[in-house]
């Protein structure tokens, strides 16, 4: 295991007198100090070489490796390991990642904190988003009457674009608070309604939400949307079978679906809306559904789904791995094997189908290789004349495997 050699730093809007005793040595001592224009103006009269963040950003490991050997500090904002650059320096998922071992980290205050006690709201009862170098549809999961949400922005113009996709929704009544270089002597705070935002803030900034509203339709993160949330051709899987078959892909956070005859990408669109950080490829022959899909994942805020044209198996060549795949379509023994071996030892493997022909085959796969098989048939209520009575959907047969 090789020594700690490099020390990502978090600095607040109080400089240098605002770091721990031991932070404020490692910057003082620094030979090189990596960060944006902001961190290197609240460290000054430091002799260290500066380094601003390479472009294209993805060369920043590479950067700071190749001053392996000297006393090297990174400066970030706040927590160094809270939606910030800490964790991708560190992350054992990314292949050129510096081990942590070789790291130290020296946290601050995030700003999470400093906008939740200007708030008095308890963090322990906030989300805590971010939308900084991400697309800002993402924080529409979160959407719910009551919600206190704490947003990390892209710039000035995050503030509007939340209030739009707030009043869009039926939240136009809630509070929106911009905080600017908080915890420092120019702090700034700014607040509206999101219905008429039209405040001028500052670049750099955090925004606090309390969410407020009573919409015509409620979404929550658990699986099960209503039909009519999503924009499709009658071909999907029906509100009761995608919260069945939700419940046995089991999303979870950081994981990847593979949704195979994805339609209208309403699986893929609810596995990403169920977990934190889950994502999904989805995977169709026809143009005119994944345009659906698109449109569906960023209404309802999973802007990440990524789409793919083409058959599977061979559509499925060069995808990342698997920690679920859902087939919705095109189902064949040959795609079933093909799912089966890429997924790895806790991989959940889930066909549904319709036919009696694709019955057949879930028949003979739960004989030979195990699993659940399940066959629903879904009733509605509906009017019969002046009563009413149960509507019975077509039957669904539902397999699904362990890895």
């Amino acid at each position: 295991m090789n020594a700690p050699w490099l020390n990502i730093i978090g600095i607040g809007e109080d400089g240098m007198a605002g770091l721990s005793a031991a932070a404020r040595a490692q910057v003082e001592a620094a030979e090189i100090i990596i960060g944006g224009d902001r961190h290197h103006a609240l460290a000054p009269n430091v002799t260290a070489e500066r380094i601003a963040w390479p472009s294209p950003f993805d060369a920043m490991i590479e950067t700071i490796r190749s001053h392996r050997g000297r006393r090297v500090v990174v400066l970030v904002t706040g927590d160094p390991l809270w939606f910030s650059v800490g964790a991708r320096i560190a992350n054992p998922k990314i292949g050129d990642a510096i081990p942590a071992s070789e790291i130290t980290y020296h946290p601050q205050l995030s700003a999470f904190q400093w906008a939740a006690c200007g708030l008095g709201w308890s963090l322990a009862d906030c989300e805590t988003i971010t939308a900084h170098g991400r697309a800002v549809e993402q924080v529409i999961p979160y959407f719910w009457p009551g919600a206190r949400l704490l947003i990390l922005t892209a710039g000035a113009q995050t503030p509007g674009e939340v209030a739009a996709l707030l009043t869009e929704r039926g939240y136009g009544a809630s509070r929106l608070t911009v905080f600017g270089a908080l915890g420092g002597e120019r702090e700034t705070r700014h607040e509206g309604i999101a219905a008429d935002w039209s405040e001028d803030v500052p670049a750099f900034n955090t925004l606090a939400v309390e969410v407020i509203g009573a919409p015509a339709a409620l979404l929550p993160r658990i699986p099960g949307l209503p039909d009519d949330a999503f924009s499709h051709d009658g071909t999907m899987t029906k509100r009761e079978m995608r919260a069945l078959t939700l419940a046995k892909l089991m999303p979870a956070r950081g994981e990847m679906l593979w949704d195979i005859g994805t339609g209208c990408g309403s699986v893929a669109v609810e596995w990403m809306r169920a977990a934190p950080d889950a994502l999904a490829i989805g995977i169709d022959e026809k143009p005119a559904r994944l345009a659906m899909a698109r449109e569906n994942a960023l209404v309802l805020g999973a802007p990440k789904l990524r789409l793919i044209e083409g058959r599977a198996p061979e559509a499925l060549e060069g995808l990342p791995a698997p920690d679920a795949i859902f087939i919705g379509g095109g189902l064949s023994r040959d795609l079933v094997l093909h799912c089966r071996d890429a997924l790895g030892p806790n991989g959940r493997l889930v066909a549904n189908c319709v036919t009696l022909e694709s019955e057949a085959l879930l028949i003979e796969l739960h004989a030979e290789l195990g699993g659940e098989l399940v066959r629903i048939v879904p009733a509605r209520a509906e009017p019969v004349g002046p009563y009413r009575g149960w509507r019975t959907g077509m039957p669904v047969t539902q397999w699904s495997l362990r890895g």
